[in-house]
């Protein structure tokens, strides 16, 4: 389990440890061809692969990507169809390539909405690839960031009940261990595709520290360069986290020194 950025300072490299992203625009990417939103979907699926590829190249150990957010059931009932059986297929055919490559696949969210089968390959797709180190890539799916503190804290409460007192705190220690992404680091660097400058209740807690990038390029179009380009607006950042510009310096001098 991870420690909270508010809490320890953790370390900084030229490259995100783990990236987090909203896959934003799939629909207007379709639009803007005069094609079906489902066309829009289909190729960001093909610019996930890219994604992974890219970012194993470029040493990021965690590669987190919202692919459905629990407002996402608000949209027309058949693009959600469509968006489930995506994902259905995605599962299908894209875990066992993951496992050999390497890659461990986690999904993050309330999966009690979803059909049986869905749940059923995301939990032999999590057992399939357990021991694998090369890449975490976690899918939030159903997930909400406002979710998930509320199920961290109901699990907290749960295990500790009858242990304690009536007014016992609950500090940031104690519920981060009950969090869906308590095997991660929090995100050192965030983007969204699209155009939007917006959160959208993704990884709220977990994001608390992060390095925020916006572009206004639809996700089928996010590759390998985009990437690169998310990455050096990270490097070009001053990360703090509480301190001052000076407090840096001493920790930079003896960085260069090596």
């Amino acid at each position: 389990m991870h420690t909270s950025s508010t809490r320890q300072i953790p370390e900084v490299g030229d490259v995100p440890r783990h990236v987090a992203i909203i896959m934003d625009g799939n629909g207007r990417w379709a639009k803007l061809r005069r094609l079906p939103r489902v066309a829009g979907h289909r190729r960001g699926v093909e610019t996930v692969r890219g994604i992974i590829r890219a970012s194993i190249e470029r040493g990021i150990e965690y590669l987190t990507l919202f692919a459905f957010s629990s407002e996402n059931w608000r949209r027309p009932q058949e693009e959600v169809s469509i968006l489930m059986d995506l994902f259905m297929r995605a599962l299908e055919q894209e875990v066992a390539k993951l496992h050999q490559n390497a890659i461990r696949f986690r999904v993050v969210g309330d999966l009690s909405r979803f059909d049986p089968r869905i749940r059923e390959l995301v939990t032999a797709g999590e057992e399939l690839t357990r021991g694998n180190t090369r890449l975490t890539l976690t899918i939030a799916a159903n997930y909400g960031g406002r979710w998930d503190i509320a199920q961290a804290a109901r699990r907290y409460y749960r295990a500790h009940r009858g242990a304690l007192e009536p007014d016992a705190p609950l500090d940031v220690e104690a519920l981060a261990p009950y969090l869906s992404m308590s095997y991660a680091p929090e995100p050192d660097l965030f983007v969204r595709t699209g155009g939007e400058q917006r959160i959208s209740n993704f990884l709220l807690w977990q994001l608390a520290y992060a390095e925020l990038y916006f572009t206004d390029m639809l996700w089928p179009d996010f590759d390998a360069a985009a990437l690169d380009d998310a990455i050096a607006s990270y490097r070009a950042r001053e990360r703090r986290f509480g301190r001052t510009s000076e407090q840096l310096q001493p920790a930079a001098e003896q960085a260069a020194a090596r």
